[in-house]
């Protein structure tokens, strides 16, 4: 399985990359402990790659994932949406089965 990046999101790291000045357009995802139903999303650029990570390439973009955070994000659809002034990366993460009222934190 592979975690999927779509177009979207692809062109918003791109994009963002470039304006600020990134060599790289590496996203790093993970999974963090916290908030009420016990695990959040992490996402940052990721200057390196580490050994022991999975690295999956798509649209010119490569989606860098840790070997404990893997498991909890096998086979999810990353996008990144716009709603009016708002916008965000869109997690559609098949592995969750609850989340928290606030959108914050998920279990598995």
């Amino acid at each position: 399985m592979a975690i999927v990046l779509t177009e979207n999101a692809a062109n918003h790291v791109k994009a963002y990359a470039s304006k600020h000045g990134h060599a790289a357009t590496r996203l790093r995802l993970g999974v963090r402990t916290s908030g009420c139903s016990g695990l959040a999303y992490t996402v940052d650029y990721a200057g390196e790659v580490h050994e022991g990570d999975a690295v999956f390439e798509q649209h010119g973009v490569s989606v860098v994932v840790d070997r404990k955070s893997l498991p909890f994000l096998e086979g999810m659809e990353v996008d990144f949406v716009r709603e009016g002034l708002n916008q965000r990366f869109d997690f559609r993460n098949p592995n969750v089965k609850d989340a928290c009222g606030c959108g914050e934190s998920f279990s598995v």
